[in-house]
Order: C-alpha cells, then sequence, then structure tokens
C-alpha cells in the first residue's frame, strides 16, 4: 500500500469530519471545504501551515512523536487512530509496529494440537482462533456449530471479510449487518496500518474492492477501530435469535492472531440458545467407533 497516500487520505477524512464549531474556531462565511481548513488544523495544534500541509501531502517520515500527539490533538483522534498514525509514521521511517518485525509463524498454528486442546475447553461458549487477514483457522465444537453459516461445506478458509460482503447469508446472520460492515473494515483498515507488508491482506483489500460496492466506500471512509469487547446480536439458522458478549485475546506465541470467545449471560434466552446449539452439535457429531478385541 502508498503509505503517502494513505497519511494523505487519513488525515484528510479526520480533517473533514470535524467542524470549527466542534473545536471552539468561528464558522465564518464563504467555507469551500467540508470540515476545518489546514490552516486552523495547523494553529490548533501549534504548527506552521506549511509543515502541516506537507503532513497532508503524506510527508510524514521523521515527524517527532510530540507532533504527531498535537495533530492528533487538533483532529479530535480517539485512541485506536492515535496508534493508526503512529503506525502510518512508522512505516514511512521503515520501523515495523513495535520497532521490530512482526515475527511469521513458521508453521499453521491450526496444526498446534495445544491450541485445539486449549479452544475445547470452552464448553459453554463460542471460540475461534483468526488471523491479521480474518481468516478463522481454528473453531472449538460449539464455535463450529455457532459460525455453520460461515464455513458452509468447506472449500477455502472460512473469512469474516468475505462472508460479510460476498455471502448474501451474512445479511441474515447479523441483524445489525451494517454495523457489522463498519466494524469489519475499520478493523482491517488499522491492520493494514501496524502491518502494511501483509501481502494475505493486501489480496484482500484488493478482492473485496472488486466485488463489493459497500466494501469499496467504507474502506475509501479511512475509519480505523480496535475489537476488543462489546456484545452483538445474530440470528443462528438453528436456534434464533442470540446476543452474546464477546472478548478478545492476543495470542502469544502466534503473532498477529486473535482468540475471540462469544458468551452469553447465565440465564439468559440466549445462554438456552448456545445449550441448544450445543445439542444439536453434538447430535450431528458421529460417535467414536468402539474399540473391541476384534479391531
Amino acid at each position: 500500500m502508498d503509505n503517502r497516500a494513505e497519511v494523505r487520505e487519513f488525515l484528510m477524512s479526520r480533517r473533514a469530519r470535524l467542524t470549527p464549531e466542534q473545536v471552539g474556531l468561528p464558522a465564518g462565511s464563504g467555507r469551500r471545504v467540508a470540515g476545518l481548513r489546514r490552516s486552523e488544523v495547523a494553529m490548533l495544534a501549534d504548527v506552521s501551515v506549511e509543515y502541516y500541509s506537507r503532513l497532508e501531502r503524506g510527508a510524514i517520515s521523521g515527524v517527532s512523536a510530540s507532533v504527531l500527539d498535537s495533530v492528533s490533538t487538533a483532529l479530535r483522534l480517539d485512541d485506536t487512530e492515535r496508534a493508526h498514525l503512529a503506525d502510518l509514521a512508522r512505516a514511512a521511517d521503515g520501523i515495523p509496529a513495535s520497532a521490530r518485525a512482526r515475527r511469521r509463524a513458521t508453521r499453521d498454528p491450526a496444526t498446534r494440537p495445544s491450541l485445539h486442546w486449549a479452544l475445547e475447553a470452552f464448553t459453554d461458549g463460542v471460540a475461534v482462533v483468526r488471523n491479521a487477514q480474518s481468516d478463522v483457522i481454528a473453531f472449538n465444537a460449539l464455535g463450529r456449530a455457532f459460525y455453520s453459516p460461515l464455513i458452509g461445506d468447506g472449500g477455502r478458509t472460512p473469512n469474516f471479510a468475505r462472508f460479510q460482503f460476498l455471502d448474501p447469508v451474512s445479511r441474515d446472520f447479523y441483524p445489525d449487518w451494517n454495523l457489522f460492515a463498519d466494524m469489519c473494515v475499520a478493523m482491517m483498515r488499522a491492520e493494514a496500518g501496524r502491518d502494511p507488508h501483509n501481502r494475505a491482506l493486501q489480496d484482500l483489500v484488493g478482492e473485496l474492492s472488486t466485488q463489493s460496492e459497500v466494501f469499496r466506500r467504507l474502506w475509501g471512509a479511512h475509519n480505523v477501530r480496535t475489537h476488543g469487547a462489546g456484545t452483538k446480536r445474530f440470528h443462528h439458522p438453528v436456534v434464533g435469535d442470540l446476543t452474546l458478549a464477546y472478548e478478545e485475546f492476543a495470542i502469544t506465541a502466534e503473532p498477529g492472531h486473535i482468540l475471540l470467545v462469544y458468551t452469553a449471560e447465565p440465564g439468559s434466552p440466549s445462554a438456552e440458545g448456545l445449550r441448544l446449539l450445543a445439542s444439536w452439535a453434538a447430535e450431528r457429531t458421529p460417535a467414536p467407533h468402539p474399540v473391541t478385541e476384534d479391531s
């Protein structure tokens, strides 16, 4: 990805969403730009107009942390947006995220038995592992049942983003489809800033940009976010509506891989729904062949 273009479009999009009134400046008359003028951002960040203009043209290499902080404050960036701008600056300086190269897995983590043992230890919740480009590489038993619409009949590795934008089934599975679409793209944007050399992610962005107008529009908005924790609604074809809380955990043994766990409030209809789903999954799983003396 073109770092200068990423910086330029990100800063311009953040400037365009602010109004003078939001930052305590008079609106005046004859404004020809959406949001703040460059001169207004420069004043708020306490830098020259020429300096800020260079930043907005993508010339962010060598910019100090204090200037990035001042610009972030002037543009009212949240924590995720600040981190994204810092990631873009590190990439411009040739410094990988966290000042070190992200270690690539030497083998497919989905083949590591202990990872599957850990997943199967989650018996009352959905547990899945995804990589940086949203490929879902491992499930627990309830996760396989829960994400059966995404997994389908097999084939290539299931991917949250492809399912979201290319599979019509996702609109039934996600009652809040537009919200999920915004979240999906914003998380991909943040990941692209953290690891601009992730070729698999670049290829996925290209594929979705070609095949989905909605994805193309959301990608162009340059919004970023982290997942972390929260609540989501689903409509499962077997058990119906579910409201689940989610938590994300980084897998330190596999940099870039995330453990995602969904649980339901104890005693809630959604908790009963997960129990029913677990029973449905158990009925569909073939019983192990008994070992006999003749075996």
